[in-house]
């Protein structure tokens, strides 16, 4: 298990963890989802093989229409 930081809040998760599985695990959008890791913007396309660390600090946003 590693220790990161999803959404300003700590958390535990599997060593293997990816982009991809965390943001499956928090939301069942599937589209309108911006990820960051250290700040860094990380493409849909590469979410399935980016693997956390230990310390990340991982936010995911979805966006939301309002009027």
């Amino acid at each position: 298990m590693i220790s990161i930081t999803l959404n300003g809040t700590s958390r535990e998760v599997p060593s293997n963890t990816t982009v991809e599985s965390i943001v499956r695990e928090i939301t069942t959008a599937t589209q309108g989802i911006a990820v960051a890791v250290d700040e860094s913007v990380v493409r849909r396309t590469d979410w399935a093989n980016t693997v956390l660390q230990s310390g990340a600090r991982v936010d995911v946003l979805t966006a939301v229409q309002g009027g």
